[in-house]
């Protein structure tokens, strides 16, 4: 009973966050509207990423493949099985987790990835305890594959993550500063939102994440902020306590 109270309260303060998880979309490792990977792009999340480490925080990132393919859309499109094309997407993130981990380590920073999926001769397989001592040992773990099945998201792989290991909070990286009430770049009267509530974005189906992923953050008290990694040293001033982009909490 202690360790959970420790782990709530924890959670309550900005200045206290330890762990974090970051999830980062396909589409950020491209240019908008571009295909596949763009080395200035990697380089910033990278510099984002290290800019957290060097905090003393322990850092996890969950990372989509949107930037190559995403499932449901291949499914139509080719005319094959859903739950294959979900496996395809599955691996477009393992390509964007690879290179990442390389300009991590070329930028000196410790890193290993772990996938969902067995791909021995790329990567570890994710394992809980393994992947908590990994950031223990002030390495960035980056996990790819989403939850290894198929139907489920990477945001909800994310959120998993965040309970599994018991981050401090979850960062949901766009890119926009934060939700709004409509996309901001079709409707000119959309409201920026600085702070929500869990049952506002599931009862609202607002679209920041999916809903069993909120869900999820929910049940486990994991906070969620949403903002933007286009703009240098967002991630270290959400780490500080800084109001950068949309809390999402109780």
């Amino acid at each position: 009973m202690p360790k959970k109270k420790a782990k709530a309260s924890r959670r309550t303060s900005a200045r206290k966050i330890q762990r974090v998880v970051l999830k980062i979309s396909g589409e950020g490792f491209c240019r908008p509207g571009d295909f596949g990977i763009d080395g200035k792009s990697l380089r910033r999340i990278a510099e984002e990423v290290i800019s957290v480490s060097k905090l003393g925080v322990q850092v996890a990132v969950v990372v989509g493949g949107g930037n190559f393919l995403r499932g449901a859309k291949i499914a139509q499109e080719l005319s094959i099985q859903e739950a294959t094309a979900h496996y395809m997407g599955m691996l477009a993130t393992v390509i964007n987790a690879l290179a990442l981990q390389d300009m991590l380590e070329e930028l000196g920073q410790p890193v290993r990835v772990q996938s969902a999926i067995a791909i021995h001769s790329a990567c570890e397989s994710f394992i809980r305890r393994r992947c908590i001592r990994h950031l223990e040992k002030g390495r960035v773990v980056i996990l790819a594959a989403g939850t290894g099945r198929p139907y489920v998201t990477t945001d909800t792989a994310a959120a998993l993550v965040a309970v599994e290991i018991h981050a401090d909070v979850l960062f949901k990286a766009t890119n926009v500063d934060g939700v709004y009430t409509a996309d901001p770049k079709k409707d000119p009267r959309a409201k920026f939102l600085h702070r929500l509530s869990y049952n506002q974005v599931i009862d609202d189906r607002l679209r920041v994440m999916d809903v069993s992923a909120v869900d999820l953050c929910q049940r486990h008290g994991v906070p969620i902020t949403v903002f933007s990694l286009m703009k240098h040293g967002n991630m270290r001033n959400a780490v500080q306590g800084k109001p950068i982009g949309t809390r999402i909490s109780e």
